[in-house]
């Protein structure tokens, strides 16, 4: 590979050049059994009588950010999905879709990134696919990862279970990745650099759940969209209103200016390494210090509770005493951010 500082077609034509790309810059990275065999299928054996199953794509803009990078990103991100299912991730396939002409030293280290994110996260990345369109088609780099994991006993998470009373919680600052990723496209600089939050949470969630069980009621992430888009979500599938405090959303200074910067609502942002938790509202603040003992929880508060009422909306107390709707967010104010 040393000769080629760029990817070819002929990378993705199912030759040599594909056979050696595969063999030697990718399969070495994710040394594991089930990969080692390169067959068709991966076999995993898995311990459970529930899997959870998810398959995510990233197509982020840039490549490569303040905290991350696509193959992290890619990782992280279906990790945490299985997570906030209640799962522990067991395995996960990665298939790259390859612009002509990337440059291979980026290649590298971007796997070299999933591979170390995925064997931190204890999930072994054991299939995959790559494929190589022509130069224009594919900004670069796609990803696309699916992950299966044992359903934990005892995790029992779901809109059904959410009821009047229950409180929301985040597990710290909202906005961080997105913030990030549209500073760096802007090129705004800030005397506090901003970090993209990008982070595995499965780790975080085993913690919660094994504490405190049936009182932890939902769980998600809240990646686009933000809490808004998470708090509309769970309105609206419950059929219940949801009162959110302004006061309480930890938020970091520096997120804030950019987003006032660029006119944005930091509500609305993406995050990557936060989970939603709806709780008993008799569990809430113990919750809260248990997330606080994490790494990843260190700011988790209470932002909110759910309500009576027939009309399905989300409320913002504001800071200056009022009230004002949390709209679900129309979806073009943020694009490629993950």
């Amino acid at each position: 590979m040393a000769e080629n500082e760029k990817v070819m077609l002929a990378h993705g034509g199912g030759g040599r050049l594909m056979s050696e790309l595969i063999g030697t810059l990718i399969v070495p990275r994710f040394s594991n059994a089930a990969l080692g065999r390169l067959t068709d299928a991966a076999q995993v054996a898995i311990d459970a009588e529930t899997l959870c199953f998810t398959t995510d794509s990233f197509v982020v803009k840039p490549l490569v950010f303040n905290g991350g990078d696509i193959g992290k990103l890619a990782v992280c991100g279906t990790v945490n999905d299985l997570a906030v299912a209640g799962a522990a991730p067991a395995a996960l396939s990665l298939s790259l879709i390859i612009e002509e002409g990337f440059d291979m030293p980026l290649l590298e280290a971007i796997l070299d990134s999933a591979a170390h994110t995925a064997q931190r996260a204890g999930a072994a990345i054991v299939t995959g696919d790559t494929k190589v369109v022509e130069k224009g088609a594919a900004d670069g780099l796609f990803i696309n990862t699916t992950g299966i994991g044992a359903k934990r006993d005892g995790v029992d998470v779901g809109f059904e279970r959410i009821s009047v009373g229950d409180k929301v919680i985040v597990t710290g600052t909202l906005g961080d990745h997105g913030m990030t990723i549209m500073s760096q496209r802007e090129g705004l600089a800030f005397t506090s650099s901003l970090e993209s939050d990008c982070a595995c949470l499965n780790g975080l969630a085993e913690l919660v759940c094994g504490k405190f069980g049936r009182d932890i009621k939902f769980m998600r992430d809240p990646t686009r969209g933000g809490l808004a888009a998470v708090a509309n979500e769970i309105a609206q599938q419950i059929r219940l209103p949801m009162e959110l405090d302004e006061a309480a959303m930890p938020i970091d200074r520096t997120v804030q200016a950019a987003a006032d910067m660029l006119g944005l609502e930091v509500l609305n942002i993406a995050n990557e390494g936060k989970i939603v938790i709806i709780a008993a509202a008799e569990a809430a603040e113990r919750v809260v210090k248990i997330c606080r003992t994490h790494p990843l929880g260190r700011r988790a508060e209470v932002v909110g509770t759910v309500t009576a009422g027939t009309e399905p909306i989300v409320e913002l107390l504001t800071k200056a005493g009022g009230r004002r709707v949390v709209q679900m967010p129309y979806g073009r104010e943020l694009p490629r951010i993950c």
